[in-house]
Order: C-alpha cells, then sequence, then structure tokens
C-alpha cells in the first residue's frame, strides 16, 4: 500500500488558512469536494466532526491524524495541509498542531483507515521525517517524501 492510492498533488495546502479544528477540517474537505470524491461536503464534515468528539485526533508531535469512514465520500482520500501559526487541535502533549492529513474512507471500507493510520504513524514518529515534511516548498516535494512511507 503507498499513500499515492489515496492522494496527489492536487490533495495538498501549504499555507492553510483555517485557525480552529473545525475550520482545518473543512479547508481539508473542500479540497477533496474540489477534486469530485465527495459526494455531500456537509455530511462529510459531520462524519469527521463526530469521530473527532469521540476522541481526539491530535496525536501530539505537532500533527493532528482527522479521519472517518463515511457514505459521503466515493473513495479512499487523504488530503495533507500545514498551518504555519499552528491550530489548537487538543493534542495529547497540548502543543498546537501544524501539520494535519485528514483521512476519509468510504464506509465499505473495512479497516483501510487503521492501516493508513498505522502506515502514517510509523513514519510521524521520526523527527527527519516530520522536518522534512514541515520544510518542504512544494507539493511535489511533499508527495515525494509520503511516497517513501511504508
Amino acid at each position: 500500500m503507498r499513500i499515492d492510492e489515496f492522494m496527489d498533488e492536487r490533495y495538498i495546502i501549504l499555507d492553510l488558512k483555517s485557525v480552529t479544528k473545525e475550520g482545518v477540517i473543512r479547508e481539508l474537505a473542500q479540497i477533496l469536494d474540489d477534486n469530485g470524491v465527495v459526494n455531500d461536503f456537509e455530511g462529510l464534515v459531520n462524519d469527521v466532526l463526530v469521530r473527532e468528539s469521540l476522541s481526539s485526533t491530535g496525536i501530539g508531535l505537532r500533527i493532528g491524524l482527522p479521519h472517518a469512514k463515511s457514505a459521503h465520500i466515493s473513495k479512499p482520500s487523504i488530503a495533507f495541509g500545514r498551518s504555519k501559526v499552528g491550530v489548537n487541535f487538543d493534542s495529547m502533549d497540548q502543543e498546537k498542531a501544524h501539520m494535519f492529513f485528514l483521512i476519509c474512507m468510504p464506509e465499505e471500507g473495512y479497516n483501510l483507515h487503521l492501516k493508513v493510520l498505522a502506515m502514517l504513524s510509523r513514519s510521524l514518529i521520526q523527527e527527519s521525517f516530520r522536518v522534512a515534511l514541515e520544510s518542504a516548498e512544494t507539493a511535489k516535494e511533499v508527495m515525494q517524501l509520503l511516497n517513501q512511507v511504508e
């Protein structure tokens, strides 16, 4: 399994404008909607927010991993965004999050979202990988880094 099965450069925002958790989720969901993989924008956002209300996906290390299984997405998709100022994402370490992966899987996707979360987490715990993602200057560079994730 590779990240490029679920995302491409069009799903990347290197300068998120949102300053709230819901705003980040909406901004990243909008990218997926703009690229034709969402069949009900508000439905998808609601599914992600409901999942987020169960427990925060702010994992610490300046990272947020909001995710949901949803009937409102047509194919497994991941959007990535970075925030220069950081966003309070109710992270375990109480620090603002600066990098976000919105992971959206169709309801019939079984546990694919868990496999993607595990795959990303293994790389994101490595400081060198996080620093490289934070300093990538283009969406192409971000994709090159993400395609190294296994």
